[in-house]
């Protein structure tokens, strides 16, 4: 038998990471993330899984984010009764995370069986519960970076840094084959920039069989930044958005971002730069994650804050309660509001938008990659109207984004990490990115001698027979899960663009005659 890599998620789009590798011995996975994106994509995380879940020996994760740990209940919920093999901080990340992310699933089941009933339709069930979670992190197992440690027969693990949020790594790993002989592979997880509070730039060793490469910015660069710089870029927002007289709404992920924004704000207030009259942060899970931040605080690098004032300044909410939420509402300027989901798609962000999208004095602010289909990626696309919560909601607030807080590497950096990686003797799989940003990294590659079977951009499902040597053979499911190209679009946002589009042709006709004029065409067209 021979060492199989097959893709399940990441591969075509940012969301979903999960790889699998089969061999002599067993099988198991690094990663089993929850897809994200449009309703199309979303529909994936229903899907069976393409494997038994029960015949997964082991799981190696590579950090706490939702799209690379948020299915793993669902696979323990389907069988799975192996370990978890992470970092330490990954582990504190998804105590909170796991059940957080169980009782949206909950939740989101519940909404959707109060429709069905109204229409007759029979209940479903939740993607996974909180026993799930709760299971799943029985399961966990902690390990240093740098530490040699075997997971399973015929295979060894060790954990090198990411630097992308707290606890995140690259998997370097070693996999026999049928002749014993060890295949080496290392798995980068997400890459974060050089320029970053709280972390070293990434690391891991050079020399691989094959090198499996996150391009989340794969073809965009940002502007050289030093920290300094970024905070400075940040403080000119903070001050263009309060000297406009409304609030300062800014989308950001529970994990990381939100530290690093609060870090920052704390840090502006304490040299008088900005002067804020409140700084929300309304997310429960960016309350309790922030906790374990406070705990890791010894380990955090380039942090300007002592470790009493991190996160402790006398303007900052760390909001809770449901109530305290809805209290947000009342304030109609001199606030900076942080909560998540960073991409809109859910949580508590999206009351704040609805409360301030349509303030022309207000401000959103995006920090962060916004996929495509999701609210986000609609209003940064510059939407004149959008639809949150059933309603419509023009956009009068000023949108605004800034690039250098993100926590993936950009192009540049990716392209120096995988130099610094090399050589890798069989191939590297760029994942983990849109089509497009996976072109710019090929031809970026071929520019410095890797071309053909030397960089491959599998899609969903896709899997490679690996050898020392080489690829000895590829190959792409017959059944695809999804449409490549339904990644980028779906017909429900297109249907929700459309109907509100529609909706303002019919308000600009000039009486009742007309508009029924134009329904009668557009059915025509519909029924030819």
């Amino acid at each position: 038998m021979t060492v199989t890599l097959s893709f399940h998620g990441a591969a075509g789009t940012v969301t979903g990471s999960s790889y699998r590798i089969t061999h002599p011995s067993g099988q198991f996975l690094v990663d089993c993330g929850l897809f994200q994106g449009n309703k199309t994509v979303r529909a994936l995380n229903e899907k069976p899984f393409p494997y038994r879940p029960a015949d997964m020996d082991f799981m190696l994760l590579t950090h706490a984010h939702i799209d690379h740990a948020g299915l793993i209940p669902k696979l323990v919920r389907h069988g799975f009764e192996g370990p978890i093999h992470s970092t330490e901080a990954t582990i504190g990340l998804l105590d909170y995370l796991l059940p957080d992310s169980a009782g949206i699933q909950e939740s989101e089941a519940e909404r959707e069986n109060r429709r069905r009933a109204r229409k007759g339709k029979a209940p479903i069930d939740p993607l996974y519960t909180k026993e799930d979670a709760q299971e799943t992190l029985t399961r966990t197992k902690g390990h240093k970076y740098q530490e040699w440690f075997e997971p399973g027969p015929g295979v060894k693990a060790r954990y090198w840094n990411a630097g992308h949020i707290l606890g995140s790594s690259s998997i370097e790993v070693q996999v026999k084959d049928e002749d014993g002989k060890p295949i080496h592979i290392l798995f980068s997880g997400d890459i974060g920039p050089d320029e970053k509070v709280f972390y070293l730039e990434p690391d891991a060793p050079a020399g691989f069989d094959y090198i499996i490469c996150e391009s989340t910015y794969g073809g965009r660069d940002r502007d050289d930044y030093s920290l300094d710089q970024r905070r400075e870029a940040f403080k000119v927002e903070i001050n263009r958005a309060l000297d406009r007289g409304g609030n300062l709404v800014i989308p950001a992920f529970a994990v990381e971002r939100s530290q690093e924004l609060l870090h920052d704000i704390g840090l502006l207030i304490k040299n008088g730069e900005i002067n804020p009259q409140l700084v929300f942060l309304d997310s429960p899970l960016a309350r309790k994650v922030t906790s374990v931040f406070k705990r890791h605080a010894a380990e955090l690098k380039d942090v300007e804050l002592s470790s009493e004032e991190l996160f402790a300044d006398e303007r900052f909410r760390i909001v809770e309660s449901v109530q305290e939420s809805k209290d947000i509402n009342k304030i109609n300027g001199g606030a900076i509001i942080l909560s998540a989901s960073g991409m809109c798609d859910a949580g508590r962000i999206k009351h704040h938008l609805r409360n301030n999208i349509s303030d022309p004095k207000s401000t959103v602010l995006f920090v962060g990659y916004q996929a495509p289909g999701t609210l986000g990626h609609i209003i940064k696309s510059g939407k004149p109207e959008v639809r949150i919560h059933g309603n419509n909601h023009v956009v009068r607030a000023n949108i605004r984004s800034i690039g250098n807080y993100s926590a993936h590497g950009d192009h540049t950096e990716l392209m120096d990490w995988i130099a610094e990686r090399l050589p890798a003797h069989g191939a590297i799989f760029l994942t983990h990115g849109e089509d497009d940003g996976r072109t710019a990294m090929q031809m970026a590659l071929a520019e410095k001698g890797l071309t053909g079977d030397k960089v491959r951009a599998p899609q969903l499902d896709d899997s490679f027979e690996l050898r020392a040597t080489g690829i000895a053979s590829v190959s792409h499911t017959q059944t695809p899960r999804i449409d490549p190209a339904q990644f980028n679009t779906d017909w429900t946002s297109e249907y929700t663009q459309f109907s509100i589009e529609l909706g303002h042709l019919l308000s600009a006709k000039n009486n009742d005659k007309e508009r029924l004029a134009l329904i009668k065409k557009l059915k025509a067209v519909i029924d030819s």
